[in-house]
């Protein structure tokens, strides 16, 4: 194949994807878009016949031994890529092909792409509170509005994504850390709308229960990886007006500033210069 018909990498990262996963190849390799692009998907462990289905396609097919993660699983195709630009879609019928070639342009101006989900388009309904949460939070961080952050279907220059991989999760985060990421460091990002179909084959392993704690960790760790200022600030305003107007309260009432009011101005402090130094850990986490 020729340099241009190699410009793009297409990672699909698949788990127990058997039946999902082969549509999708059939209308990639029906578009000819194996003979365009580079496809690489990665097995990531799969108990099925997902390996098996994917090599009756010309494609490349990288196995993990185990199963590590969505994230691991893009991480690996990433390294294991020709192109200088890759982008991912999922296995289970959801990312209708006829998108790629827009990314694709949309690609050589900018240094990431996502394709954003209709109002139209299929979600799961239990997921929306959650979502909504993380893109309040995600907003908040980098103070304007986000695109569809989690949106699996997107893509990058690879040198760009390459260098944040070190604070990329292995998990489903994996979307939403790299939207945060590149908008963070200033990255020009564009975006076009998508319509995204129902799953095909298994039910999505994602659950409230299971990931619901998984979810207040990943805020908790997208706060403190790309602003942990936005936390510590706010909380040593409060520790230290309170302690301040409890001390004034207490020289005015009882003729002595209490205890309890020094500590809570103390303890303000301390946030303060905990905050400044999170930050400066969170800026070297990010740096090439």
């Amino acid at each position: 194949m020729t340099e241009q018909q190699h410009s793009v990498s297409i990672i699909i990262p698949a788990y127990n994807e058997e039946t999902g996963i082969t549509g999708t190849l059939e209308k990639l390799i029906a578009g000819n878009y194996h003979k365009k692009y580079e496809i690489i998907v990665v097995d990531d462990g799969s108990t099925d016949n997902t390996k098996a289905v994917c090599e009756t396609f010309p494609v490349r097919v990288i196995s993990h031994t185990v199963n590590k993660g969505y994230g691991a699983a893009l991480k690996t195709g990433i390294r294991k890529s020709t192109c200088d630009e890759v982008m991912f879609m999922d296995s289970d019928g959801q990312h209708d092909p006829k998108y790629i070639d827009e990314l694709v342009r949309l690609l050589e101006d900018h240094e990431m792409v996502i394709g954003c989900r209709t109002q139209d388009s299929f979600q799961v309904q239990n997921r929306k509170a959650g979502k909504k949460v993380i893109k309040w939070v995600g907003e908040f961080l980098v103070e304007q509005k986000l695109p569809d952050y989690n949106s699996g279907f997107r893509g990058f220059k690879k040198d760009l994504i390459k260098d944040m991989m070190h604070i990329m999760p292995n998990g489903f985060s994996f979307s939403t850390t790299s939207t945060l990421g590149f908008m963070k460091e200033g990255y020009n990002i564009a975006t076009f709308p998508i319509v995204v179909e129902e799953r095909v084959g298994r039910k999505s392993s994602v659950k409230f229960f299971k990931d619901g704690p998984k979810t207040i960790m990943l805020l908790l760790r997208i706060i403190m990886l790309f602003n942990p200022l936005k936390i510590f600030l706010p909380a040593s305003f409060i520790f230290s007006f309170s302690g301040i107007a409890f001390g004034v309260y207490g020289y005015i009432a009882l003729d002595r500033f209490s205890n309890g009011a020094i500590i809570l101005t103390t303890l303000g402090m301390i946030l303060f210069f905990i905050g400044l130094i999170a930050d400066q850990i969170s800026l070297l986490n990010r740096k090439h």
